[in-house]
Formats: structure tokens, sequence, C-alpha cells
């Protein structure tokens, strides 16, 4: 079997033998139940979290020593700005796309009507930082603790300045440069370890996963629910092939195959930060694109470039707005378009994004903030989902930028042999 295919069977198990446990935990047998309750806390969850945790730790320092390797090498052409402009458009872009999509299909399926939705969960939300103090924090007072609290966009712009300053440092800063290169190629081999464990850990995460929720946790919500399902299938396949087929004129099908296993990791771990390190080391071993560009694009992309929490914000503001009968009119449509992308850059970094964005919008065109509390049974599910489209956007992306820079090798692009890199280079 292919890396990819151990994944696949991994989740598939994993979400199989957790719905079994699920049902059968609420068995009256008392030590069925106990026996059940230790596997699901003492091994899947140990498992499941240490997995996790490995991923995390890989990802300040492949961020930082790839990026550093990369604005070294873009600083010889000068290039780092419009590179960056590109980036930061392309992922507004795709984000306006999304919260537009949702609200149009929201608006023709109609998942709220008829329901009664009650106000007595509430949900506080949390208060999202200004604009100020987001551009004020994306510059660090001290990297070593951007570092060691993950701020991720703090992270970019140190390890920009670091790499701007090596190129123009002469000898000496050839010599620091050829550190962090061989500093990078350590990493990326410690990557490459962890991705041999990655079929058992996302197995135990969707067990652990499934044993507590079920698959009956989609009953209640289920026209909400598959709305969100459907439009994330039509993003991901439908706008992201397109928008990649004509600014590329490459192969979708081809991109898609090379990507699977950083979307198989994003599902199974439900973070694009976490998936960092797979994500660069697919975007440069499996699509080709140059260090220098990867090593930007998708720390930030991970960052900022949340159009599966754009699609969830739009169908959950329409959901919200049938379910209290609360009419909102075609400006009101268009503030949440414009308010979704603007968060989606106005909340990086901070904790429970999705939800404090969607609080923003919903205060945005006066809907009660307590619908949230209502959707959050499945917002678990829809998060796995979400994650794996946010990731192939920050692929798609990274590919039209390194296409458009000439940065992009085409030979390792179009190999789609599935060959498993992780093993030296060798095809199975």
């Amino acid at each position: 079997m292919t890396l990819s295919t151990k994944i696949l069977l991994g989740m598939v198990l994993g979400v199989a033998l957790g719905a079994v446990l699920n049902i059968l935990s609420a068995s009256e047998d008392f030590f069925a139940a106990n026996v059940i309750a230790w596997l699901v806390d003492s091994v899947f969850d140990v498992v499941g979290r240490i997995f996790v945790a490995s991923l995390k730790l890989l990802v300040v320092p492949l961020v930082f020593v790839s990026l550093v390797c990369g604005a070294s090498a873009m600083g010889v052409n000068a290039r780092m700005g419009q590179m960056a402009v590109k980036t930061l458009g392309l992922y507004l872009l795709t984000t306006a796309a999304a919260v537009t999509l949702a609200l149009a299909f929201a608006n023709l399926i109609d998942p709220g009507m008829g329901i009664e939705m009650s106000t007595a969960a509430n949900y506080e939300a949390r208060p999202a930082p200004s604009v100020k103090e987001v551009l004020i924090n994306i510059f660090p007072t001290n990297p070593i603790k951007a570092m060691a609290e993950g701020n991720m966009l703090q992270i970019i712009v140190f390890a920009i300045l670091m790499g701007v300053a090596i190129i123009h440092s002469g000898d000496k800063g050839r010599e620091v440069l050829s550190f962090f290169q061989s500093f990078n190629e350590v990493v990326m081999t410690m990557v490459s370890f962890l991705m041999h464990l990655a079929p058992y850990g996302v197995f135990c995460l969707l067990a652990k996963l499934f044993s507590e929720l079920g698959i009956s946790a989609i009953a209640d919500l289920a026209k909400y629910f598959f709305t969100v399902v459907l439009v994330l299938l039509v993003h991901g396949l439908g706008v992201y092939m397109i928008l990649f087929k004509l600014l590329t004129r490459l192969s979708p099908w081809t991109l898609l195959k090379n990507v699977r296993p950083a979307m198989l990791f994003a599902f199974s771990t439900s973070s694009s930060n976490a998936t960092i390190p797979v994500t660069i080391n697919v975007a440069e071993r499996r699509i080709g694109i140059d260090n220098s560009i990867a090593s930007f694009t998708v720390p930030l992309g991970a960052t900022i470039n949340m159009d599966g929490t754009a699609i969830m914000q739009g169908v959950a503001t329409v959901f919200i707005a049938q379910a209290f009968n609360v009419d909102i009119s075609l400006g009101g449509y268009i503030a949440v378009i414009l308010t979704a992308t603007l968060a989606s850059i106005g909340t990086a970094g901070v904790p429970g994004v999705g939800l404090i964005t969607l609080a923003l919008v919903l205060q945005q065109v006066g809907l009660p903030v307590e619908g949230i509390a209502l959707i959050i049974g499945v917002d678990r599910l829809l998060d796995m989902m979400r994650t794996a489209v946010n990731v192939t956007g920050d692929c798609v992306v990274s590919t039209i930028v390194a296409r458009s820079e000439n940065l992009l090798n085409e030979e390792v692009f179009n190999e789609v042999s599935d060959r498993d890199e992780y093993q030296a280079g060798k095809a199975d």
C-alpha cells in the first residue's frame, strides 16, 4: 500500500470502530462499558494526542527554518513583495467566493426553515481584536516568545527579516544560510519519520472522536450539516479546480492526487497549523513547488486562509436567520460577505476563530449570537471537512503563485505514480 492508502484505511477503520464503540458504550453491561471507556481514554486518546503533539512540535522549527531559506533565495531577485501581494490577493478572492457560494446555496436549500430554535443555551463569544491590534501584533517584540506561543504571523515576519538580512551579509551570511539549509533537511527528515506513524495516529484520533459523538450527532441538524458539506465539495472540487486550471493550465486531477496526503492529515487533525509540516512536505516533494514559495505561502495560508470556515459562516447565518424568522436584506448579505472575508485576516491566530468570526457576522446583520450554541453539536465534524478544504486551498494558491514566478517543477508535479517519497524517494 502507498502511504495515502494506509492513511485512508486508518480513517475508515477509525470511524467504523468509533461508531461501534459508541453504540456498545450505551450497553447496561458494566464490564463492557468500563473496558470501552478504558480503551478510548487510555489508548486511543493517548496515542492520538501524542501524534498531534508530535506534528505541532515540528511546526515552528519547520516554518521558521524553511522561510529563512526561502526569504534568502527570494531576496536575490527582490520578488518577495510581489509574491506576497499575489498570495494575499488570491486568499482573499477565494474566501469571498466561498462565503458568496455558501449564501447562494443556503438560500436555495433553506436549511433553517421549520426549525424551532431554542435560545436556552447561551454562547458567549470571545471579543475579537481590532484591525489596529492585529496590524501591530503582526510584528514581534520578542521572537522567542512568538515561537513559544506559536504566533505564526510574527514568526513569518521575523523569518523574512532574518532571510533578507542573511542575503545582505556577505560571506558571514552565507555561512549562516548553509547552517539553516542543513537544519531544514534535518527537520524534513523528522517529518518523514512522523509520516510513517500517520495511519496509526489517524486511526486513534477518529476512533476516539466517533466513540464520543456517534453517527447520530448528524441527525438533529442533518439539513444544515449536509448543506455545509455540499458547499465545501462545490468549492473544493469546483471553484478551486476551475481557478487552478485557468491560471496554471495544469491538470486539476493531478493536483488532487498530489495533495491527497495533506488533505487526509487535515481532515484527521482538524488543524491547518498542525498540518503545516505535511503540507510543506507535499508542496515541495509531490507538487514541485520551490521552497522559497512554499515556505511563505503555506504558513500564511494556514493562518489567514479560512475558506471552509467562511462557508460555515455563510450557511450558519442563513440557517439561524431562517430559524428565528429574521429577513436579511441584500445589503445584509453584502455585509456578511465583507465581514467574513475581512475577519479571516482580522482574527488570525485567535483560538476558536470559526465561532468568533461567526459571532461577528451575526452581530453585523442583527442576528442573535445565541444561535451559535445550537450548531456546536455538529461543528466538530464539519471542522474536519472545512480544514481539509482550507489545506487544499493553501496548496492551490501556492501552486498558482509558484507557476506565475516560474518556480514550479512540472516534472515533479506530473509524476503521479503515488510514490512513497517518505521512503528515501523510492516507489512502492
